[in-house]
């Protein structure tokens, strides 16, 4: 059995790991903004370095954490506040930063940490501009990590989801012909449910998968790398 902490353990996402994990045995520290979702072991701000840094003094040793924090932040840039920006950035980046730091410090004898990044952050999409540099922003970072802490054999890799149903998106996906839109821009013809990322999670996490690092894994639907000719 092992032991993992869950950054954003409320999310759509995040409750997909939690159960997955859970269901193989493994035992899941969660954390959450507030337990208006789910019950978590931690009430945790993870833009706060210290804080984070504290779930794993409290709670490891952890053989591995995800970051499922993340926010949807969708303007042009010309349309875009500071505080949108900063939000954006703090969401998604600044947590995986916190979470980055904590590993390094205390994960000392071999684990692995998943972040989340996006397709945004590989595929030029209009409206996407904060998004895409902050989701940008966490492979630079888990590229470097994964250099970083190789010789203790902490590994650091990322996922890249295309659009996945859940609570975040609903806005994107509330109307059909705005759900078709997005899914004719998937190879596959349909959006990601968060199974489809928790399962891509839980391999990168996996002690047996530990000659892998460094990588970003697109699980996209195609939405990234692949243009088929149109469906009938």
């Amino acid at each position: 059995m092992a032991k993992y902490l869950i950054i954003g353990a409320s999310s759509g996402i995040g409750q997909e790991v939690v159960k997955m994990l859970s269901d193989w045995g493994h035992e899941c520290i969660k954390t959450a903004r507030d337990n208006s979702k789910i019950t978590p072991d931690i009430i945790l701000d993870a833009t706060d370095f210290d804080a984070v840094e504290k779930a794993f003094m409290d709670f490891g040793p952890f053989d591995g954490a995800v970051n499922c924090a993340g926010s949807l932040f969708l303007k042009p840039a010309h349309l875009t506040s500071h505080n949108g920006f900063m939000e954006t950035i703090n969401a998604s980046l600044t947590t995986a930063f916190a979470l980055v730091r904590a590993a390094g410090k205390h994960i000392r004898d071999g684990g692995s940490v998943v972040l989340i990044s996006s397709a945004a952050a590989m595929e030029g999409l209009a409206n996407h501009e904060a998004i895409a540099a902050a989701k940008a922003g966490v492979i630079g970072l888990m590229r470097s990590a994964a250099a970083t802490y190789a010789g203790q054999n902490l590994r650091f890799n990322a996922i890249a989801p295309g659009l996945v149903e859940t609570s975040l998106t609903k806005s994107l996906t509330q109307s059909e012909s705005a759900k078709k839109f997005s899914q004719d821009m998937h190879a596959l013809g349909r959006l990601g449910k968060a199974q489809d990322i928790a399962r891509a999670i839980c391999f990168l996490l996996d002690k047996d998968n530990d000659w892998i690092t460094g990588q970003v894994l697109a699980v996209d639907g195609g939405l990234s790398r692949v243009r088929p000719k149109p469906r009938a």
